[in-house]
């Protein structure tokens, strides 16, 4: 236990950095652009996060073709969380474990810090686990991405960085420049969604609603779905896993699902999963 509670500083160190980086924001100030960047890729990425790193890789609760798979694996990689295929094999093993000893952030084996953050920079959860993702591990396109998860996000960087030059030359009324963009559409927005990602693994399974008779601590969480995009909603989640939905009732909003409807309908989504009939039985017998 005490290797396994080992934090690698070099791991870490990128992820200081970028924190660190949010203080440049004293230095570059704020501008309506850069904020309404910053909200745009946050919600953007959070998407990619949700949707395919989570929904699709994770659990392979929809099909989609070669190509947009590789599209929703950039979007994913943009967030700055690793490869799909790192991503996708620890939430797997999640599932398997929840909530053990084996669950590498269960906040109720290892405490709610560790599980939030102090996990990701252990030596042992650097690897990833191909065994645990075979299926996605047999397209090449994926195994690059997730040896070189880094690229995506440095080309965003150098994006925000050259549009923001542009705009301070060709649009100075906007108020913004390069530095700024960088700071407030990376650094800012990327610590963000990092946090919030990781109270679904944290506060998730400590703070909320208890509906469904799980074997583990999951629980559904309005606040965190509304800022996760409908990944709060995490007790559905852990009952029944392989759904697209996690929203199960109207009232609980899922806007990655609502999202995946529509591109569904555009062709680029096929076969979402539904949910099982065992959720729409228990729900019955709970409100006898």
């Amino acid at each position: 236990m005490a290797a396994a509670r080992r934090i690698s500083w070099r791991t870490i160190t990128p992820f200081l950095l970028m924190h660190a980086a949010c203080a440049l924001v004293l230095l570059v100030g704020w501008s309506p652009t850069a904020i309404a960047i910053a909200a745009a890729l946050y919600v953007v990425r959070m998407f990619g996060v949700t949707a395919f790193y989570h929904r699709y890789f994770s659990h392979r609760s929809f099909r989609v073709g070669r190509l947009v798979q590789f599209g929703g694996a950039v979007l994913g990689a943009s967030a700055a969380q690793r490869g799909p295929l790192w991503w996708a094999a620890h939430h797997r093993r999640h599932h398997r474990h929840a909530d053990t000893g084996d669950d590498v952030h269960s906040p109720h084996a290892h405490g709610v810090l560790w599980s939030h953050v102090g996990w990701i920079a252990a030596p042992g959860n650097q690897a990833t686990d191909l065994a645990q993702v075979r299926d996605l591990a047999a397209f090449p396109e994926l195994r690059w991405l997730d040896r070189n998860y880094y690229v995506v996000p440095l080309l965003l960087i150098a994006l925000l960085l050259a549009l923001g030059w542009q705009l301070s030359l060709h649009a100075p009324q906007l108020g913004t420049d390069a530095l700024q963009l960088a700071v407030w559409g990376f650094c800012i927005s990327t610590v963000a969604l990092f946090h919030v990602t990781s109270a679904v693994n944290s506060l998730g399974h400590v703070c909320g609603r208890r509906v469904w008779p799980t074997r583990d601590h999951s629980r559904n969480s309005l606040s965190l779905a509304l800022l996760t995009l409908g990944e709060g909603w995490h007790n559905n989640h852990h009952w029944c896993p392989g759904a697209v939905r996690q929203g199960f009732r109207w009232w609980e909003i899922d806007i990655s699902y609502y999202v995946l409807r529509l591109l569904a309908l555009l062709g680029l989504v096929h076969d979402l999963r539904p949910l099982p009939a065992r959720a729409h039985a228990e729900e019955r017998r709970l409100r006898r």
